[in-house]
C-alpha cells in the first residue's frame, strides 16, 4: 500500500504476510499525511508470498485520493497488463480526515 503523488507525499508500507489462505483477512490500519491530496493517488498491490522464489504479482489498483469517500468499499483488482478481475476484490475501508 503507497501513495504517489508529489515527492514529500510519496511512502509505501506493507501488511504483515498471510500465509495459506484463499481469504486472507489482513485487518491493518495505514495513516497517511498529504500536503497535497489533490495530486495523490492510492497505490494497492497484492502479492503471493513465497519463502524460495521471488514473489508472485496477484494484482494492483490505483485510487485517485480525490475520489475516495469514506466507509467501506469494494475495490476491484488489476492484472499487470491493465485487465480487471472479475471474481477477485478487497474489501476496505477508508477514513478521511
Amino acid at each position: 500500500v503507497g501513495i504517489a503523488g508529489v515527492p514529500i507525499d510519496e511512502i509505501t508500507k506493507k501488511t504483515k504476510i498471510k500465509k495459506d489462505s484463499w481469504t486472507p483477512i489482513w485487518n491493518e490500519e495505514f495513516n497517511f499525511s498529504l500536503s497535497v491530496p489533490e495530486l495523490a493517488v492510492v497505490q494497492i498491490e497484492v502479492r503471493d508470498y513465497d519463502t524460495s522464489t521471488k514473489d508472485d504479482f496477484g494484482g494492483q489498483t490505483c485510487l485517485p485520493i480525490s475520489s475516495l469517500r469514506p466507509g467501506i468499499r469494494s475495490v476491484p483488482l488489476f492484472d499487470f497488463k491493465g485487465f480487471k478481475f472479475e471474481s477477485v476484490k478487497l474489501l476496505m475501508r477508508f477514513d478521511l480526515c
